[in-house]
């Protein structure tokens, strides 16, 4: 594989060239099966390392940010969650640069192998009582790579699998990619649930927390074998299509130019759309476990059943939804599910609060099932949205700058909310607003569900 462009042409992991113009002929026959897998799997090693933290952040905070107010621990360790989600849009500039000047499976695996050292690394970490400050020093720094990984990862994922989807199935095909990173997260969900079963407190205190970092390494090998043997094709427009107008010399050779000059006001819905879903996502799978745990006083090995469950139920629902997509169109699936989560958020919070084992479930479920049905259609919703030239830049910048903003600051906005507002429900009515202006984004955007991506 090859990572020099000749002159007036892209180079593709194929070896095929892309025009100047930023088109390719159509595929003559459909991406072979593993290529597909390798693209939509590797967002588990991903979001498997990503959420882990999360998922751990009670017992991170404890040791490597001591303090006398377990709160101010947390809060603290949410921080460093929040601080790598402010690296995801560098790494959509750095990694979507890569995928649209080089190949997508180019972008591919640099991420998955930057995620695998970096949160390998982690569970090696020393902690604050033998390293100091070193210690949390170390911790950010990882996690920023961690950031950098993950925000050219899953967008380009699913770009690849949206590219090289037949448009009559692109929303199940591009769904996918959701699939992988909602496996991860489950990976990581299932690992807190059996480690938290077999060892005591003080043995998670003690060394029990490094373990799922550790595993991360193998399961990063895996995927990194598997997608060296990804093939790509990017779709353009038809052979008898017409070309599209050239661009000017520097906005060639610049995706991130291209991007802004040719689709800014693509990139500026895309970054309202994807607000309720940031802010829903990482409050219901990742803080929940803390706050179920630390609130309503279930056992953390009871909070991560629950949260396994939800897990199972979303990646179910998440084909389903693609599918859905492809047969009633992108719109009105984003708009019912988006609703969902305008009009029931708050209310599924009560639910959280009752203390009730059975209510809880239900909660979490409805949730699982709203954020599965528009998480599964929404990426491929963007892939519609952008030019093939400038896809994958646009795409990454729009989608992390809200994770960012939103999605990385959600679990410490949420403990902010409950502890210093003494508002238990209030993260409810945080995930309906937010939801409220992405459904707002979504009426007024243009549906191109089965269209050309010429």
């Amino acid at each position: 594989m090859k990572f020099a462009p000749p002159e007036g042409g892209v180079l593709l992991a194929s070896g095929s060239l892309g025009t100047a113009a930023g088109h390719a002929p159509e595929p003559t026959r459909p991406l072979r099966r593993p290529s597909v897998v390798a693209g939509a799997i590797g967002n588990t090693l991903e979001w498997y390392d990503f959420a882990t933290y999360g998922y751990f952040s009670v017992v991170v905070g404890r040791n490597f940010f001591p303090s006398d107010n377990p709160t101010t621990s947390l809060l603290s360790a949410f921080a460093v969650f929040a601080a790598a989600f402010f690296m995801r849009p560098i790494g959509g500039i750095v990694f979507g640069h890569i995928g649209d000047r080089y190949g997508r499976k180019a972008a591919l695996l640099l991420s998955a192998g930057l995620m695998a050292v970096s949160t390998f690394a982690m569970g090696c970490l020393p902690t604050y009582a033998s390293a100091g400050l070193l210690a949390p020093v170390l911790l950010v720094v990882l996690r920023l790579g961690q950031g950098l990984s993950v925000g050219g990862e899953y967008t380009s994922s699913a770009i690849f699998l949206s590219e090289t989807a037949e448009p009559a199935r692109r929303g199940l095909t591009g769904s996918l990619a959701c699939i992988g990173a909602a496996g991860g997260i489950l990976l990581g969900s299932i690992f807190g649930t059996l480690i938290t079963g077999l060892l005591t407190p003080e043995q998670m205190e003690a060394w029990g927390w490094r373990v799922p970092f550790l595993f991360g390494i193998v399961l990063g090998a895996f995927i990194f074998v598997l997608r060296r043997q990804m093939e790509e094709r990017p779709v353009g427009a038809a052979p008898t299509a017409a070309p599209a107008a050239p661009l000017p010399p520097s906005v060639q050779r610049s995706p991130l130019r291209a991007a802004v000059e040719v689709d800014g006001s693509a990139m500026l819905r895309a970054f309202a759309m994807n607000l309720g879903l940031a802010c829903a996502f990482y409050v219901v799978f990742v803080y929940l476990v803390t706050y179920l745990h630390t609130e309503s006083g279930l056992p953390q090995h009871t909070a991560f059943l629950i949260n396994t469950l939800a897990m199972v139920v979303q990646a179910v629902c998440i084909p389903i939804s693609g599918a859905l997509s492809d047969r009633y169109g992108r719109k009105r699936v984003l708009v019912l599910t988006g609703a969902g989560l305008t009009v029931l958020a708050w209310p599924l919070f009560v639910l959280l609060t009752s203390g009730q084992i059975a209510l809880i479930i239900l909660s979490q479920v409805v949730f699982a099932v709203l954020i599965a049905g528009y998480a599964a259609v929404v990426p491929t919703a963007f892939v519609e949205m952008f030019q093939h030239r400038s896809r994958c830049t646009a795409l990454a910048i729009s989608f992390n700058a809200s994770m960012a903003l939103v999605g990385g600051t959600a679990p410490m906005a949420a403990t902010w909310i409950v502890h210093h507002l003494a508002w238990p429900t209030g993260p409810g009515l945080y995930i309906a607003v937010l939801s409220a202006i992405s459904l707002a984004a979504v009426v007024t955007m243009r549906d191109r569900t089965g269209t050309s991506l010429a």
